[in-house]
């Protein structure tokens, strides 16, 4: 026995616990007795004063999941989250009995310990055991949350969309972008089994003792890649609070004849119920009715304003380099607003932190390449990408003589860095710009181009709390450039700029409330068009329209609530206020008359920054989840939205010479209501996912133009447009197969779109102030996308497409006036197109799968439209010999096959 201890007076800096205990031991004669395994590599500092040892050993331990126990007074026994008991809480024998399990934890007047069948453990697959926190005699019996991040252990790179779970107790979570999770358990002891693409299937025992962190690193695997990532997602189907919600991996793009072989995750997006375009051709995106310009599109939080090449038949994402999309077109989390239908958020991979990566290919039209870089093992990363076309070929064949005489050509480049300060710190930074040229006459040449910078930091204050602050700047440009025969050359031009900062913070409070809460501000600045002479010789007058300048902002919070195990909601609140900004000059009008120069009273100038008209109100977005059975709920939301910018365009389909123009004190913001009720169904152990979803929207001030409305270059461009009110609804049903040789969806949408445009003044009034079909009113939406894996290298893919066609304005007749004639149009929109059906086939051809290879590669071959259907993209008419003829016109009248070469390394 050593000498008795009045009081143990030191200090350490930095020092391993392993030289701190035998130094006590040497001191004071105490005995240690523990596994050194335990402590390899463990320092703390600490300083003491005349302390205790329990005093001392609590404050030495405080920090580690161990324990002590004295044995005497000189005897320390080191233990692993366990605690010795010497007596069993009261009531504990009568509480076991009573629930008739060994297997229960049981919460008397004091903690009770964990104990284990080892009848029925020996009777299960060996299992390696983990443990989380350390056992404490006040902790509870929880719930405690872990949580943790999950890595692949040969790359390093983190796990995303893995799903962990607890056998047998419902309780299951889903890895972040980052690979970070976080599970609420009781105290006691689960089978874990952790299920992702490209990873083994891996299973634990897990025994918790209090909150704590558990990181896991990975094996991967080549086996059953598709049902795994695919279960996870059939299980968010039913679980996810939100309504009307959809998620696109880059990689399912891979498998889906799309024309020319290009893979489009926007494409396919058109392929699910309640998103759609105007037709071939046509750019943009309906969705749920809505316009084009009420869909708010992200690329690593930074908006694009033109995510399309060569009129909408490509994307401008480069496919190597896209993690994924997440599509809100229900249910939009507080966090995004400035739009009324839609939010598609897009965000880009992470490059290799640990070796050089690279995919490219080569296509009938493109040719791709994108390159992971590490910078710094396990720290820093870049990721680059590159695309360019040789499309000039493909016009040639398109049923259209004035484009086979036509050139376009198109690139964009991307670059994401990536840097990994620590665990509770990451920097990340992307640069993107595309640009499009295309020539449809010998004089014009037109160009728009999209730019993007974003970056973001994400941070961690504590286990609980987490943030992530985003600064990002976009630009979009259209010009064009004549060079004609007269005196009339010209350059035109017009941009549109904006500038945001985001702070997002989210905070997990306890297993029923998890908010997430911040503040966004976004200044615009828009040029909204300008004309200069080209040459010394052009007799063309300069012009250029003053340009606007606003600020929106927000604020907002939300809450994932969940009232019980089978009832959840997200309540959130979202304000934005909005205020347009000088120097600008702005035009008042007489009250309850048409806007014209006859009704002008007057004008206002505003200086720099000086606000000139202000808008804001709060905006509701809720939804809830209840689970009717595990595999059964059913959910409902309302929401609501303001948009204050606007697309100005008077043709048929989006165009990139539509104009933006902001909110001002004679165009008011747009105002949109959203309810939605929907079914989610699994079916055959999560292989097949089913949903029927039901919306209604309303909307407020949409914007449309008046009959003939030149909109291009007009200085007064408030008396051309009309504000009035939309309605949509529709049912949309889907049925996708998750797992097998053969897999894929089935979609259907009965949809409706209608506005009214209302006045006592004719002037303002469209087809006498009733609803009527909106351009893209297409009531009857049907696709089947499928795939069927012939063998592990060979699969077969096909689309089938058939929509009702959209709506036109027809004339119905002619008159004379004044010994001229002119033609009487039906009312708008009262005719249709006729209905669009296409199929497309196609065929890939992967390599061996062996893992040691230097490259991997794979063969698409596809035919888009194979059977040659000529669908109309439009109808227009002409005057021939005093008759009016009418003529419709299409993009692709002929099977267009297409081949491409892809490699991995």
């Amino acid at each position: 026995m050593g000498q008795q201890v009045n009081g143990i007076t030191k200090k350490y800096e930095n020092t391993s616990i392993i030289t701190i205990i035998e130094d006590l031991e040497e001191t004071y004669g105490y005995r240690f007795y523990f596994n050194p395994v335990w402590l390899e590599g463990r320092k703390v500092s600490i300083e003491t004063t005349n302390a205790s040892l329990t005093d001392f050993l609590e404050r030495l331990f405080s920090n580690t999941e161990l324990n002590y126990y004295l044995q005497d007074a000189n005897q320390v026994i080191l233990l692993r989250n366990n605690i010795v008991y010497t007596e069993l809480p009261n009531g504990f024998f009568k509480e076991l009995q009573s629930t008739g399990n060994s297997n229960t934890v049981v919460k008397a007047e004091s903690v009770a310990p964990i104990f284990y069948d080892f009848e029925n453990t020996q009777q299960t697959e060996s299992l390696e055991t983990m443990r989380v926190g350390k056992s404490k005699a006040d902790n509870g019996n929880g719930p405690f949350t872990v949580q943790g991040k999950i890595i692949n252990g040969k790359t390093g790179e983190p796990i995303a969309d893995l799903v962990l779970r607890a056998k047998g107790t419902g309780k299951r979570t889903i890895t972040s972008g980052n690979g970070t999770y976080s599970l609420l358990l009781n105290k006691g002891t689960y089978e874990m089994e952790a299920l992702a693409m490209g990873i083994q299937d891996t299973k634990f025992r897990l025994i918790v003792y209090d909150s704590g962190v558990l990181d896991l690193a990975l094996n991967e695997s080549l086996e059953q890649l598709d049902e795994v990532i695919l279960e996870a997602e059939a299980i968010k189907n039913v679980e996810d609070v939100n309504t009307g919600t959809n998620q696109i991996n880059s990689e399912e793009s891979k498998n889906i004849p799309l024309v020319l072989g290009e893979r489009d995750i926007l494409k396919v997006a058109t392929t699910l119920p309640g998103i759609s375009n105007a037709g071939e051709g046509a750019s943009g995106f309906n969705v749920r009715g809505g316009k084009t310009d009420q869909n708010l599109i992200l690329l690593d939080d930074g908006v694009v304003y033109n995510p399309t090449h060569f009129f909408g038949f490509f994307q401008a994402l480069n496919p190597f380099t896209t993690e994924g999309v997440d599509i809100y077109k229900g249910s939009i989390p507080p966090q995004f607003g400035g739009r009324l239908s839609s939010v598609f958020d897009i965000t880009t991979k992470d490059g290799n932190m640990n070796e050089l990566k690279g995919e490219a290919s080569i296509g009938a039209v493109t040719s791709n390449i994108a390159l992971e870089v590490p910078i710094k093992k396990d720290k820093a990363s870049l990721i680059v990408g590159g695309r360019t076309t040789y499309s000039d070929w493909i016009l040639k064949v398109v049923d259209d003589e004035q484009l086979k005489n036509s050139e376009a050509s198109f690139y964009d480049m991307i670059a994401k860095y990536t840097h990994k300060i620590n665990d509770n710190h990451t920097l990340r930074g992307s640069a993107y710009y595309s640009k499009d040229k295309f020539s449809i006459t010998n004089d014009s040449l037109y160009n728009y181009s999209n730019r993007l910078f974003s970056l973001s930091w994400d941070h961690k204050f504590n286990e609980k709390h987490t943030g992530k602050v985003h600064v990002t700047n976009s630009q979009y440009q259209f010009g064009i450039d004549y060079d004609g025969q007269a005196n009339t050359d010209f350059n035109l031009g017009y941009d549109v700029t904006e500038t945001e900062f985001k702070y997002d913070l989210n905070y997990f409070h306890n297993k029923d409330h998890s908010f997430n809460y911040g503040i966004a501000a976004k200044l615009y600045d828009i040029n909204p068009g300008g004309i200069d002479p080209a040459g010394n010789e052009s007799q063309v007058t300069p012009l250029h329209i003053p340009k606007e300048r606003a600020i929106e902002g927000a604020l907002y919070i939300g809450d994932t609530y969940n009232v019980s195990p089978k009832l959840s909601f997200n309540l959130g609140l979202r304000y934005s206020f909005y205020a347009f900004l000088g120097e600008t000059t702005t035009r008042e009008y007489a009250p309850g008359l048409p806007l014209s120069d006859a009704t002008l009273t007057g004008e206002t100038e505003y200086d720099k920054n000086e606000v000139a008209q202000s808008y804001n109100g709060p905006e509701v977005r809720v939804s809830g989840r209840y689970f009717i059975q595990p595999d059964l709920s059913i959910k409902a939301g309302f929401n609501t939205a303001y948009q204050y910018i606007h697309s100005l365009s008077n043709n048929t389909t989006v165009s990139p010479i539509d104009t933006w123009k902001l909110s001002d004190n004679n165009i008011e913001p747009q105002l949109g209501y959203q309810y939605s009720l929907g079914v989610y169904k699994n079916l055959k152990e999560n292989e097949y996912e089913l949903s029927l979803e039901g919306y209604y929207k309303t909307s407020e001030n949409i914007t449309d133009f008046k009959t003939g409305a030149n909109i291009l270059l007009n200085e007064t461009i408030e008396q051309e447009v009309l504000q009035g009110d939309g309605k949509a609804y529709g049912v949309e049903f889907l049925l996708r197969k998750n797992r097998g040789r053969l897999n894929g969806w089935l979609g259907y949408a009965y949809s409706r779109s209608l506005q009214k445009f209302d006045s006592e003044f004719s002037v303002e009034r469209i087809n006498n102030g009733e609803f009527f079909a909106t351009n893209y009113d297409k009531p009857h939406d049907f696709s089947l996308v499928a795939n069927y894996k012939v063998t592990n290298r060979y699969s077969l893919s096909t689309n089938l497409i058939y929509q009702s066609g959209r709506p036109v304005t027809y004339p119905v007749g002619s008159y004379r006036f004044n010994n001229a004639d002119y033609v009487l149009y039906s009312n708008r929109n009262e005719f249709r197109i006729p209905n669009y059906f296409r199929w497309d086939i196609g065929l890939n051809i992967e390599g061996n799968h062996r893992i040691k290879k230097l490259t991997h590669s794979f063969w698409t071959i596809s035919v888009y439209n194979v059977l040659g259907r000529n669908n109309p993209y439009s109808v227009f008419f002409v005057t021939e010999d005093g008759e009016i003829k009418a003529y419709q016109s299409s993009i692709f009248a002929i099977p267009v096959p297409s081949i491409s070469y892809n490699i991995k390394f």
